[in-house]
């Protein structure tokens, strides 16, 4: 038995359809608390989904699965661009194994995982850091949820200018409609330069607009989806995301419809969402705020695959340290010209000065917009100078939020 309980000897692979899925949700209740029966089937059928896509992995001691840990596969946008992601979900151990060792080989197994299927970038919501840091996530930016009157949304404040735009047609969306979801939304993040939102997969948003207790719209250019919230007390909006002003006021003026039943909305909205500047009072704020950590997997994909200002050009030497994952480490160029960045081997020195230094972590909040200042101030940067942190805080400068968990 002892043999059993060692940390060492517990086998890290992909969980298999044919492994005892019941188990794997007895595992997660254990870990995050008791489902009901609904969210309960909810959830097994979409690990089930990830297990046949072998995005689940697990810890097994002998026949007993002590730890677990998945990814979904994403679209997270920065500067207008999608950047394929790994979402990390559901990293649970079994409470009489944690503090040995099991949740590290664990992720550390995933990480490699993620890398092997070409992810340039990793990002997931933490219940704990120091694991996170210690293999290179860290902190990048928020989800917030709002409290608005919902007397507030009646009417909206009126514009000073007339939107362009006719009358917009919303029409309900089912999950049929998962591509045209999936369209809309990019087409939304890449418009406005987003920093931090997703597009998931198809098969994921399909699942989504299936749930019975959503109400979901289409319009030629946004989406909105709510459910009744607190015993139909209250609305709750998880995206009103819209190209248009025309179809951003027709979403929340649709919510604003809900005011007669509904004395609150509750909505997931951005940092400079417009539905801040669409409210006639300022009752509404922030009551809830949810932070999440970013891992730089392969960092020349990843600089690659992100979009940056047009207007900015910049040359600038990095030092990168990743005892994780090696091929990111060593010296590098980061050139960005044109809205597109670069990172190349470095063959000779600097002509001045030591090169800026990040670690993985620091590497990852850089990407995520952190201005340099914050980084010194942490520990996660030095050398470099003033004018390459002027230049790298208006290449990645940003204020990087999401609106989904997984």
């Amino acid at each position: 038995m002892a043999g059993d309980r060692d940390p060492a000897a517990a086998q890290v692979r992909a969980v298999r359809p044919d492994d005892d899925l019941d188990a794997l949700v007895g595992l997660s209740e254990r870990t995050f608390g008791v489902k009901s029966p609904g969210v309960r089937d909810a959830w097994r059928q979409a690990v089930a989904r990830l297990v046949a896509q072998g995005a689940c992995l697990g810890a097994f001691a002998g026949d007993r699965q002590v730890a677990a840990a998945m990814f979904n596969d994403m679209r997270q946008w920065w500067r207008g661009r999608a950047v394929p992601m790994a979402g990390v979900s559901s990293v649970m151990v079994a409470p009489e194994e944690r503090g040995r060792g099991v949740g590290r080989r664990l992720m550390a197994a995933l990480l490699a995982e993620v890398a092997e299927r070409g992810y340039p970038i990793s990002a997931l919501y933490p219940a704990t850091m120091p694991l996170y840091r210690s293999l290179g996530w860290e902190l990048a930016g928020s989800r917030e949820t709002a409290q608005i009157p919902a007397r507030l949304l009646r009417p909206l404040a009126a514009p000073d200018v007339s939107p362009d735009d006719g009358p917009v047609a919303l029409r309900r969306a089912g999950p049929g409609d998962a591509a045209a979801v999936i369209s809309v939304i990019g087409r939304v993040h890449e418009a406005a330069r987003d920093c931090g939102p997703l597009t998931w997969d198809e098969a994921s948003v399909r699942e989504w607009l299936g749930d019975t207790g959503l109400y979901a719209y289409l319009a030629d250019d946004g989406f909105l989806i709510y459910r009744w919230h607190d015993g139909n007390d209250a609305v709750f909006v998880e995206g009103a995301e819209a190209m248009s002003a025309a179809t951003i006021r027709a979403f929340w003026s649709h919510v604003g419809s809900h005011a007669s039943i509904a004395e609150k909305v509750y909505a997931r909205v951005g940092a400079a969402d417009a539905f801040w500047w669409l409210t006639r009072e300022r009752d509404a704020d922030v009551t809830r705020r949810s932070m999440w950590m970013l891992r730089v997997v392969d960092a020349p994909a990843a600089i690659a695959a992100r979009g940056f200002p047009a207007a900015t050009s910049l040359s600038v030497p990095l030092d990168i340290a990743d005892g994780t994952r090696p091929a990111n480490s060593g010296r590098w160029e980061l050139t960005v010209a044109e809205g597109r960045g670069s990172l190349y081997p470095l063959t000779s020195a600097p002509a001045v000065g030591p090169p800026l230094a990040l670690g993985a972590r620091g590497l990852g909040a850089l990407y995520a917009g952190t201005p340099l200042a914050t980084l010194r101030q942490a520990g996660l940067a030095s050398g470099g100078s003033p004018g390459d942190d002027e230049a790298l805080d208006a290449a990645f400068g940003a204020t990087a939020y999401m609106l989904d968990t997984f």
